[in-house]
């Protein structure tokens, strides 16, 4: 579809102004969002809402106009570019002008909220960040502790809920404008395929994997039961949230030490190889660098070491949420983090220089073709090549010094499914959530019982306390308040291991999946880089084929990935009961 040959002359020069003008207001949003996320203070507030506000304004303008040409013959091309402009945002304020102000007014204001969120823990006197008590939920095994830190983060949402519940009320006014039933529909019509059967997708997906997950919720049940006895841990029932050592009960790694299979000698532990060896935060973003040029990739731009924010000023506040940034849509790529010298964050970055590169790759693209292949591919890019950090490649780089004993390989695929495998029924249950709360199926007086119900129900997780309607527990979570669609990391948690296993095979890697890396391989990095410069420009199948040969998102990598541990998982769980 590449070129602009053969454009019909009306539609063509619709769409040449309609991406001359999004791009330079996109540019503009963009620099007035960073200023905001690196720089929060009423101006910068005041700043970012205003100039989101015209891009929304211009998109939906020209979304609605490009509505004229639907009986036109138009090309692929221009087909797709004209389905591309009404799908490009997650949010569409409705057309009042009043309106479209209070709804990105109302997301700055949300945001605000939630980077502002602080908690006294107990045995301190100073507010903590919502970083600060998760650190304490890693470490801390005292379950009072645990669950002040818990529940202290999630009263941040107390001051969300009254925005949230007139947000989904003018964002569904949006999408109603452009013809969509509510703003969930909106999200789920962005996957090449009708909404309906996209929901029916993702279930189907989730049927792949939940006999893995359950397994693995059991192991750890009835391990924490041990731990914890079993008048906090049901031997049968959901796991109380506050102790998974994660603030969302998404990733379970943390507690690892409790949760390590008998006789475990222990892992690698790469946060002290990278403190023993006074690791800036810039060389953590240099090790991910290398990575990628290692494939035949360039180096980042000299704007890129410039103008990221890779540590937490002292003297202002920031969101510290890792995001990676196109801020002109072309070579001025950035990362906004407040780097740990941790191996979270040591994975964290090379995730985040994955949606780097493949912005990059995708920058010679029309300005509508400008994304991934869909959002799941973004997310799952980065962690594709995260799944590269083995035991081989730490060697590799100098960090595990030769001959260093590493965890075998149950506790290696234990320690990673704590991370991948846990994840999974979150990353589908918070747009699971918000879809009924579009659709009107679930209703203000409902929201936090519906979403522990809803979290119960795929995660097997439940809260530590008591949860009543005047909290929304929902809104403790970033991506909520910031009106970021949560799906991409559900369908990215399955994909980077079906991108994993492809890559794996092109650089020749013939032993288990779990010990691959494809670091140095430049058959490899062909291979994603031509995927990568596809952009938007076709359906995700036709790029999904460029990368692994297949058309079908599916899970057997990953089941293929984790296939020794489930078998261990499974004698582990012998006679003990399973699912909850």
């Amino acid at each position: 579809m590449g070129g602009n040959g053969g454009l019909s002359s009306g539609v063509g020069a619709f769409l040449q102004q309609a991406e001359a003008r999004l791009l330079e207001l996109g540019c503009e949003a963009q620099q007035a969002d960073w200023l905001y996320a690196t720089y929060i203070n009423p101006d910068s507030e005041a700043l970012a809402a205003r100039t989101y506000a015209r891009v929304i304004e211009a998109t939906v303008e020209l979304a609605k106009e490009s509505t004229r040409f639907a009986a036109d013959r138009t090309s692929p091309e221009e087909t797709r570019k004209l389905s591309l402009l009404r799908l490009a945002l997650p949010m569409i304020a409705p057309s009042d002008p009043a309106e479209s102000r209070e709804l990105t007014s109302l997301v700055a204001s949300m945001q605000g909220a939630y980077a502002r969120g602080r908690h006294v823990p107990i045995g301190s006197q100073d507010p903590a960040d919502v970083q600060a008590l998760s650190r304490i939920l890693w470490t801390s095994r005292d379950p009072s502790v645990l669950e002040d830190a818990w529940s202290g983060w999630h009263r941040v949402g107390r001051g969300i809920r009254p925005g949230f519940t007139r947000y989904v009320e003018l964002a569904n006014r949006g999408a109603r404008e452009l013809g969509f039933a509510d703003t969930g529909v909106m999200w789920r019509s962005k996957y090449d395929m009708p909404p309906e059967e996209f929901a029916a997708e993702v279930e189907r997906l989730w049927g792949q994997v939940r006999p893995l997950y359950r397994s693995l919720h059991a192991y750890v049940r009835r391990r924490l039961a041990t731990t914890y006895g079993a008048d906090l841990v049901p031997v049968s029932g959901p796991i109380p949230a506050h102790l998974l050592g994660d603030m969302w009960a998404q990733s379970w790694e943390k507690v690892y030490p409790v949760l390590a299979p008998p006789g475990d000698g222990g892992h690698f532990d790469l946060t002290r190889a990278l403190t023993d060896r006074h690791t800036p935060p810039e060389e953590m973003v240099r090790y991910a660098e290398r990575f990628f040029t290692s494939l035949g990739l360039d180096p980042l731009p000299a704007t890129f070491w410039e103008r990221s924010m890779i540590t937490r000023p002292r003297d202002r506040e920031v969101v510290c949420h890792a995001s990676a940034w196109s801020v002109d849509f072309a070579e001025d790529i950035r990362i906004k983090m407040c780097i740990e010298i941790t191996a979270e964050d040591f994975h964290t970055v090379h995730h985040e220089l994955g949606h780097n590169y493949y912005q990059r790759a995708y920058a010679r693209q029309p300005y509508l073709f400008r994304d991934s292949a869909h959002d799941g591919f973004h997310e799952a890019l980065g962690d594709t090549v995260a799944l590269s950090v083995t035991p081989d490649y730490l060697t590799e780089i100098g960090l595990a010094p030769p001959g260093t004993k590493f965890a075998d390989d149950v506790g290696l695929l234990l320690d990673r499914a704590l991370q991948k495998v846990a994840f999974l029924p979150f990353g589908l249950a918070v747009d699971r959530w918000r879809w009924k709360v579009f659709s009107g199926e679930v209703g203000p007086a409902d929201y936090n019982r519906t979403w522990w119900e809803t979290r119960s129900e795929y995660q097997g997780v439940a809260p530590p306390v008591p949860r009543g309607e005047e909290e929304f527990d929902a809104g403790a979570k970033y991506h909520v308040p910031a009106n970021v669609p949560y799906m991409r990391y559900f369908l990215a948690a399955i994909l980077q291991f079906q991108f994993h296993r492809a890559l794996a095979k092109q650089a020749g890697h013939t032993g288990p999946l779990h010990r691959a890396s494809i670091y140095g391989s430049r058959a490899a990095g062909a291979r994603l880089r031509a995927m990568m410069e596809m952009g938007q420009s076709h359906e995700w199948p036709d790029a999904l084929e460029a990368l692994t040969g297949e058309r079908r998102m599916d899970a057997q990598g990953l089941l293929e990935y984790f296939a020794p541990l489930q078998q261990w998982l499974d004698e582990q769980n012998r006679g003990a009961p399973v699912g909850w």
